[in-house]
């Protein structure tokens, strides 16, 4: 190999080390008035955020903390949680008192649909994708509601699943909030904001059970996003600013807390997202003022980011 050739292959491999060592930003800004709530991630460190002001979608990347708009909404629409669908490249959004759920490409942003799950009062709050379908939690009744997606990819026509059990309680909103699913789908987690407790869901009954919290407790009021990690679930309390780690039982009817994450960069997280060894948190700012319809919305010029750390 002559002298240059190699000088080229030593400074390509000094190049490529050094990118790889490039550490991750702790503090992911988003733009300013955004209105955000839920977190998503995929392909990469790609990730998605949506804004309850205007249903827009940002797509940035949490390696570079770089990142645009990604879809432009339609007029009306609002964009709670959220969460990718990798096999179909798919984003999938809850529409909060809309009664709507929306659909686009993680392609190039396009919409894909327009979903009607329910005409009543209610807030769509969260979504988890498993195999068989979309779930939505509704924070103001005793229901979830799925849309079906067949093995082709195919998007079916949604269906209201009545809780019973636990789960089915209506105390002060909000009541359900959060929603995960085990890797086969087989079994639903959510999480109750006001009661500051947890359930199982089976999918195919509505029926529930309580999740017993061991090793302190959760705060009522504050439970939030959920992450599913094998045995782990991370609860997000949202005006406590903490991030909960609770390790639960094989049979999943009990967890037992074995950290609890504060940190200075917390400001009223709302949901969490897995990349590898880290944990990106959504900063909501609800502390300045909740979204209507229930308060008047953050002032303009409020900051919004995306947290990351490592798992503790």
């Amino acid at each position: 190999m002559s002298r240059v050739r190699r000088f080229v292959v030593v400074a390509a491999a000094v190049v490529l080390t050094l990118g790889a060592a490039r550490p991750f930003p702790t503090s992911v800004p988003l733009p300013d008035d955004f209105w955000p709530e839920a977190i998503a991630i995929g392909t990469g460190s790609t990730f998605y955020v949506g804004s309850l002001k205007d249903g827009d979608i940002y797509r940035g990347s949490l390696r570079s903390g770089e990142g645009e708009v990604f879809v432009d909404a339609p007029p009306d629409r609002v964009a709670a949680g959220l969460k990718v669908e990798e096999d179909w490249h798919r984003l999938w959004v809850a529409g909060g008192a809309s009664g709507h759920a929306y659909v686009y490409s993680t392609r190039d942003g396009s919409a894909i649909a327009d979903l009607v799950l329910t005409s009543g009062p209610t807030l769509l709050n969260d979504v988890v994708v498993t195999k068989g379908g979309a779930y939505f939690t509704d924070s103001f009744n005793p229901v979830l509601f799925k849309v079906p997606i067949a093995p082709n990819g195919q998007v079916g026509t949604p269906v209201a699943i009545p809780l019973s059990g636990p789960a089915a309680t209506v105390a002060a909103f909000p009541n359900l909030n959060g929603i995960d699913a085990t890797p086969d789908g087989k079994v639903l987690i959510v999480g109750h904001s006001t009661l500051g407790a947890l359930f199982t869901v089976d999918p195919s009954t509505g029926a529930s059970r309580t999740i017993t919290v061991t090793g302190g407790t959760l705060t009522p009021g504050t439970p939030d996003g959920l992450l599913l990690d094998g045995k782990t679930l991370w609860v997000v309390e949202n005006f406590a600013e903490r991030l909960v780690e609770l390790r639960l039982d094989p049979d999943l009817t009990s967890g037992q807390i074995v950290s609890a994450t504060t940190s200075d960069l917390f400001r009223v997280p709302t949901a969490v997202a897995e990349h590898g060894d880290r944990l990106a948190l959504l900063n909501a700012r609800f502390d300045l003022a909740l979204p209507p319809p229930f308060g008047p919305g953050a002032p303009p010029g409020t900051e919004y980011d995306v947290v990351q750390l490592q798992k503790p």
